[in-house]
């Protein structure tokens, strides 16, 4: 952990999966807005990366271990944030993983809930954490961005569970921003199809489609993503996207089947 206390002031966030990928360029986006930043993960030298390359100090941005996974540990990171800031105004819901490709059958119940664990238990983990400092902090309120994609509305082939965890995240989004009603608390979703990062360069080698052929997609440029990601969390709390879209125009979805 590095960092101390930001100005009262500071609107403040926190995003989970941060090293790397969508999370680490949100984080980026959200220093270039002088937002105040906790970026959490598992490893805290991806973390530490993602800081020294946006340029924030240690009163801006805070580098800290947490495997969402782990209930002790999103407890500590959020323990953490309260000691640190006092307040908190945003968390990205961004961790999670893919899993292997595979035939529901060809699945073990190991990976399903390592999946499962991941992409739905930690983050309703950490939504409930987020949820309660929120309800409680005077004044009361903030926004919760949980990282849907376009997995929410249609599978890729061999993708049970990370599609199962998707299309559950609409409803752990759906159900708390219907609970947060009452505390000022705004809760939305960002879908993202196709954003060019590591994780995603051998979709311009070739991803199998549903009628069985392997066929390259386009990605679209991580600045869409950031744009995006930055409509939503802007808005006032009096508004909410509660569920946007973003993807590469010309991806293979609408027309996935």
């Amino acid at each position: 952990m590095n960092g101390s206390p930001a100005t009262r002031d500071s609107r403040i966030a926190v995003i989970t999966g941060a090293g790397s990928g969508v999370g680490s360029a949100c984080a980026q986006a959200l220093l270039e807005a002088d937002w105040s930043v906790v970026l959490a993960g598992r490893d805290v030298g991806k973390l530490e990366s993602v800081i020294r390359s946006a340029g924030a100090g240690p009163d801006r941005a805070v580098a800290i271990a947490c495997d969402v996974t782990r209930e002790e540990d999103v407890g500590r990171l959020f323990a953490e944030i309260k000691r640190r800031f006092g307040r908190l105004d945003l968390l990205f819901n961004n961790a999670g993983t893919f899993g292997p490709s595979a035939l529901p059958d060809e699945l073990s119940g190991n990976a399903w809930r390592q999946i499962v664990d991941t992409n739905l238990t930690g983050a309703f983990y950490c939504l409930s954490r987020a949820f309660a400092q929120m309800r409680e902090q005077s004044p009361a309120g903030g926004r919760i961005v949980n990282n849907g994609s376009v997995s929410a509305h249609v599978p890729r082939p061999r993708s049970i569970a990370y599609t199962a965890t998707k299309h559950a995240m609409t409803g752990l989004t759906r159900a708390a921003a219907l609970d947060g009603r009452a505390f000022n608390i705004a809760v939305g979703q960002i879908d993202i199809g196709n954003a060019a990062s590591d994780s995603t360069r051998a979709f311009e080698v070739g991803m199998l489609q549903a009628d069985g052929r392997i066929e390259s997609e386009p990605r679209m440029d991580m600045s869409a993503v950031t744009r995006a990601f930055m409509t939503m969390v802007e808005m006032p709390l009096s508004a909410n996207v509660l569920f946007m879209t973003v993807m590469a125009t010309r991806m293979p979805y609408l027309g996935r089947g």
